[in-house]
C-alpha cells in the first residue's frame, strides 16, 4: 500500500498494541490455505526480485497470472491479457481478465476485484539479504483476486460483469490505477463498484474486527459487507486508515476519481513492522488468516454481483 508514511512512525504507533485474534465462523470454505500459499510462495520468492515495475521478475508476475486467468476460464478484457503503459522509459502492464454476467440487463455494469502485484524490487542489502519480496505487500492481495477469481469462474453465477485487475506500478504512485481508470472512463464502462485488496497476510491486532476499509465514511461498503457477510465483526472503523489517508494511497483512489463511485480497499494491516522492508518474506503470514478473510470476502462479492440494483452507494 502506498502509505508515504515514515516506517520508524509506524513503529512508535504500534508498538504498544497486544496480539488478540477475532475469528469469525461465517465464511464459505471455498478457498484453503494450500492455495493461496502456493501463490504467495510463488510471486514472493526471490526468482521474482522483488516483482518492480519494468523487471524481468515482474514479467515472470504477470506470466503466472495470466496462466492462472487461462487455466481458471477467465477471458482477457481487451485483446491480451496485459495492459500496457508507460512509467517514464518503463514498460508496465497491468494484468485484466474478463468474466461476463450472465443476466441479460446487469451484465452491462462490472464490478472490478483489483490488487497490485508489483512491489520495490532489489534494496540496499541487509543481513546478506536486498531482495523486497512483498508477501503481505501485495502478494496477498493478489492471491487473493486470484482465488476470488477461480471461484467465481466456477460458479459462473454471476449476473454483473466482472473485471479481475492486477495493477503495476503501484508503488511509483498508482501509475497502472491511473491508466485503467481513465481508459474505462473513456469507454464509457457503466462501474458499479471497484474493490480492491491490500495486505491481507497478517491478522489485525487488538482489535473486535478482522479488517477495515479505506475511505470508511465516504459509502456504505462497510455497512453492506457486514450484512451480506452476516457478520457485524467483519469490517470495522480503523481510525489511523482515516488519520493516513489511506483511502488514497491504493488502486482504489483513481477509480473513485474518474466514476466517482463506491471504490474502496480491505486490508488487515495494522502492525507489520516488515512494510517496505527485506524482511517481508513468504514466513511472515498467516494463511488460515488469508483464507479466512478471502473465504468471507466471496459472499459480500456474491451479494455485489447478483443485487437487483446497485446498493452500495457514496454517501451525499
Amino acid at each position: 500500500m502506498k502509505k508515504f508514511i515514515p516506517f520508524v512512525l509506524l513503529l512508535l504507533i504500534f508498538s504498544c498494541k497486544s496480539t488478540t485474534k477475532v475469528i469469525s465462523n461465517t465464511k464459505t470454505d471455498s478457498i484453503n490455505t494450500s492455495e493461496v500459499k502456493a501463490i504467495v510462495s510463488f510471486l514472493a520468492s526471490d526468482d521474482l526480485k522483488g516483482r518492480d515495475t519494468g523487471s524481468p521478475g515482474i514479467n515472470k508476475a504477470a506470466n503466472f497470472i495470466e496462466d492462472k486467468f487461462k487455466a481458471f476460464g477467465i477471458q482477457p478484457y481487451f485483446k491480451a491479457y496485459r495492459d500496457e503503459f508507460q512509467v517514464g522509459t518503463l514498460n508496465a502492464y497491468n494484468v485484466v481478465g474478463y468474466l461476463e454476467g450472465n443476466d441479460p440487463k446487469l451484465k452491462d455494469q462490472f464490478v472490478i476485484v483489483g490488487a497490485h502485484y508489483d512491489h520495490i524490487g532489489v534494496r540496499k542489502t541487509t543481513e546478506s539479504d536486498s531482495i523486497a519480496n512483498g508477501a503481505n505487500d501485495n502478494a496477498a492481495g493478489t492471491a487473493g483476486v486470484l482465488t476470488i477469481g477461480k471461484y467465481f469462474a466456477s460458479q459462473k453465477n454471476n449476473k454483473r460483469s466482472m473485471l479481475f485487475v492486477l495493477f503495476s506500478a503501484e508503488e511509483k504512485g498508482l501509475e497502472g490505477a491511473k491508466h485503467l481508470a481513465k481508459k474505462l472512463k473513456a469507454q464509457n464502462l457503466d462501474l458499479y463498484t471497484m474493490f480492491n485488496i491490500e495486505m491481507i497476510g497478517v491478522p489485525m491486532k487488538d482489535k473486535t474486527y478482522e479488517a477495515y476499509l479505506t475511505g470508511h465514511k465516504l459509502s456504505n461498503m462497510s455497512e453492506k459487507m457486514n450484512t451480506y457477510t452476516k457478520d457485524e465483526n467483519f469490517i470495522g472503523f480503523y481510525e489511523m486508515a482515516e488519520t493516513y489517508e489511506l483511502f488514497k494511497r491504493s488502486d482504489n483512489h483513481p477509480f473513485y476519481l474518474e466514476f466517482n463511485i463506491p471504490a474502496q480497499t480491505l486490508s488487515t494491516s495494522d502492525d507489520y513492522i516488515h512494510y517496505h522492508q527485506v524482511s517481508d518474506e513468504i514466513d511472515k503470514l498467516d494463511y488460515d488468516h488469508m483464507a479466512n478473510i478471502i473465504n468471507k470476502i466471496i459472499p459480500a462479492i456474491q451479494h455485489m454481483n447478483n443485487s437487483a440494483t446497485k446498493e452500495i452507494k457514496m454517501y451525499e
